[in-house]
Parts: structure tokens; C-alpha cells; sequence
């Protein structure tokens, strides 16, 4: 059980529940939980206190044992406690119980993200995105909307008002996903035009874990003003700029990051956000290298791409970024334990993960800051120089005759200095 400190005293106060199984470590269940707490304080939802149990599997009826879910009573009434958020999808009959014994609002990671998807949808395609995704998580979980009318009764051979209303509100949401689906199809329709009368640019993509600064990096190398925040999902659209480095433009692109346990419905409610990726000729992975966890961010995002892809291989720059924010303990001399990742400095961990890519580009970087970025720039220079040349073999000799022209005018410009 591990306690959070609260920050305000009129909000919305909650409970978090994790479990610990022989394919999830405590360690692991731990990290989860912490980021269910930012997901949480993203929704304006007060974490105070998770609480954990360690079984084989979750209990098919209640999540957790019965015990667990008496002392999560009990601790309701002491904190006055509104909502308990499981970190794991829950079926509609644990959904069911579970609210039955506890008497407060109860979500499940899939829902908090879907409410924060739905809080920060701006546009009409992530509107509509979002509202496919919660119809479809609603759908199988409508039993328990209506289990007050259980008790009323019809006459023989005639159905109950309960089912009827139940069947009712089945057919209404399938009607509205049905309609939903047609929308995005429209709006798809248009984004493949726009992408069309892109011309054929080399296309570059921000990828990443959510909340790593992608934003932030966009704004920077495009001098554009992408909304960026250090909250979860801050963007959601697909945003596309024109950029330009030794006067070679490309097309950039911020897209919305991932997150472990990702709910399916979102992922194929934004496959056609996610074009962008598909479409893209270089992949610049953004990782968060001041976080804990960012090995494991690195996998998600690796699993995640992978199933976008559906196993396409795209060349991939890999960029750590808020160099700015790394910190490390120092191990002692004396100290014979092996090193963990939490001993490394900045520099081993530079020499481990440019040696561990060899073949793709590895940089460390502070968009923050501005460190590293030159170097940024000269590579992705470098690197869609590469995918355009091939496109338009022609343009390589004039790209020969830019940089012989450059080079003379800097050497002249260096010896006037002199």
C-alpha cells in the first residue's frame, strides 16, 4: 500500500489498485501504478492511496480477493474516497461487482484514458476518434446500466422492460458506431488528399512514449507553436509542419504518443491518425531519458510500432532527450554490487546505447535547453538528403554544388574574421 500526497482539498479524491503476479513484479507494478497516478492527475483525479495484492491471476469476479477489497472499503469511508481506478482492464461482471461492494464510481485504465482522450480532443477527426472508441468500450458493458430494472417483470411470453430497454440502448449505440465509422471514413478520405497534395517530400515522424517532449522538439525544429504540456496525451491530432535545414524541406510530424496497456479500441480508432507513421521515410523515436523507466517506454513503443507497421521496417533515429533532467547516484568505491541503470551517468549510458545502435543514428539531446540540437539538425540533414536523393537522382548534383558553395563562402567568411 503506498501512499500520494494531495495537493488540493476540493477534488475528486482516489483510490488506486494494482496486483502482482508471477508475469508482473512488484517493481513493475509499482512503475504501473505511478503512472496511473499521472494518468489520474491528468483527468483531474486526486490519487491518495494504491493498493496492491499478489496472486496467480486476478480474481474472475472481484479483480482482488475479498479481503483486499474489505480493507479498500473501510479506507472509502476514513478518506472519503469518490472513485477507485484499477490499473487493468476490467470485465463488465468485475465492473459489476466491484461497484456493488464499494458504492463509488469505479474505472478501469481503459476508461481513465479514454476520458482523458475525450477531454483533450480538440478537432472533429479526434472527436470523432474518441467517441468510436468509448461506444465500443461501452458496448459489452451495458448490462450493468440497467440492473434497477431487473425486478420488474412482464407477462407470460413477453419480455421484461429491463431487456427491452437493454436491447434498446444496444441497437442506439451500434446505430451511432455505425455512424461514427462512416464519419471517419469521410475524414479520412480528405486527410489522404491532403497527403496527396504534399507532393512527394520526404516525411519525417515524431514517434514516442507520451509526455517525452515531442511537442516540444516539433516546436523547436519547425519554429511552429504545437501545444505542448508536462501532462499525458497533451496532443492527440497529427500535426504536420514544413521544415526546412540547409535548404532542403521536408514534412515533420507530431503524433500521439503511446502508453503501455494502450486499449485496442483507441489503437484502431487512430490507425488513421497513426498514416502518418505508416507513410513516414524516417522515424525520429523520442525517448524521455530522465525518466525511470525509459527502457521499457522503449519497448512499448518498439511493440506498438510494430503492430501499426504490421512488421514494415522504417529507418528509425533514436533520440534521447531531456538530457537536461538526468540525474544518477554515484556508486560508492567500496560498493562491490553489480551497477544497476539507476548508477549510470550520462555518459556510459551514451557509449552503451550508441554502441547497442550501431547501424541507426543514437543522439542525446535537451529540446528544453537547445543541447544536441545542431547535431539533430545535421543528421536529419544528412538522413533525408538520403530518402530524397534516391526519389530525384538528378537533384544530387545540385545538392553537391550547395554544400562545395557553402563550404567556400564559410572559409571566406572565417578568414575576413581573421
Amino acid at each position: 500500500m503506498r501512499d500520494f500526497i494531495l495537493t488540493e482539498a476540493d477534488t475528486d479524491k482516489a483510490y488506486l489498485v494494482g496486483v502482482v503476479t508471477p508475469e508482473q513484479t512488484e517493481t513493475e507494478t509499482n512503475e504501473y501504478l505511478d503512472e496511473l497516478a499521472f494518468l489520474a492527475d491528468t483527468a483531474h483525479i486526486e490519487p491518495v492511496r494504491a493498493f496492491t495484492q499478489r496472486m496467480d491471476n486476478p480474481h474472475p469476479a472481484t479483480f482482488v480477493g475479498s479481503g483486499k477489497l474489505e480493507e479498500i472499503a473501510e479506507g472509502i469511508k476514513e478518506d472519503e474516497i469518490s472513485t477507485v481506478i484499477f490499473d487493468d482492464e476490467l470485465s463488465p461482471n468485475q465492473l459489476r461487482n466491484i461497484e456493488k461492494i464499494l458504492k463509488v464510481r469505479i474505472l478501469d485504465r481503459t476508461s481513465l484514458i479514454l476520458e482523458i482522450f475525450a477531454s483533450r480532443a480538440r478537432t472533429a477527426h479526434a472527436k470523432t476518434q474518441v467517441e468510436l472508441a468509448q461506444y465500443n468500450y461501452l458496448l459489452p458493458r451495458l448490462t450493468r446500466m440497467w440492473t434497477h430494472l431487473d425486478r420488474q417483470r412482464g407477462g407470460t411470453m413477453m419480455r421484461g422492460p429491463g431487456e427491452t430497454q437493454l436491447e434498446t440502448d444496444r441497437r442506439i449505440i451500434l446505430d451511432k458506431i455505425s455512424r461514427l465509422k462512416e464519419q471517419l471514413e469521410k475524414i479520412d478520405k480528405q486527410k489522404q488528399v491532403q497527403r496527396k497534395n504534399r507532393g512527394k517530400l520526404t516525411r519525417v515522424a515524431l514517434v514516442g512514449y507520451t509526455n517525452v517532449g515531442k511537442s516540444t522538439l516539433m516546436n523547436l525544429l519547425a519554429k511552429s507553436d504545437v501545444f505542448a504540456e508536462d501532462k499525458l496525451f497533451a496532443t492527440l491530432d497529427t500535426t504536420v509542419r514544413k521544415v526546412v535545414i540547409h535548404n532542403l524541406p521536408f514534412l515533420l510530424s507530431d503524433t500521439v504518443g503511446f502508453i503501455r496497456k494502450l486499449p485496442t479500441e483507441l489503437i484502431e480508432s487512430f490507425k488513421s491518425t497513426l498514416d502518418e507513421v505508416r507513410e513516414a521515410d524516417l522515424l525520429v523515436h523520442v525517448v524521455d531519458v530522465s525518466h525511470p523507466a525509459f527502457e521499457d517506454q522503449i519497448r512499448v513503443v518498439e511493440q506498438t510500432l510494430n503492430e501499426i507497421l504490421e512488421g514494415e521496417h522504417i529507418p528509425t533515429l533514436l533520440v534521447f532527450n531531456k538530457i537536461d533532467a538526468f540525474s544518477f547516484e554515484e556508486k560508492d568505491e567500496d560498493d562491490l554490487t553489480p551497477k544497476s541503470k539507476g548508477n549510470f551517468s550520462l555518459d556510459e549510458l551514451k557509449e552503451t546505447w550508441m554502441a547497442h545502435h550501431g547501424e541507426e543514428d543514437t543522439l542525446f539531446i535537451s529540446a528544453k535547453t537547445g543541447a544536441g540540437i545542431d547535431e539533430l539538425r545535421d543528421i536529419l540533414y544528412r538522413r533525408v538528403r538520403e530518402v530524397h536523393t534516391k526519389r530525384f537522382p538528378y537533384n544530387d548534383f545540385l545538392f553537391d554544388t550547395y554544400e562545395h558553395l557553402m563550404d567556400e563562402w564559410n572559409e571566406m567568411q572565417n578568414k575576413s574574421e581573421e
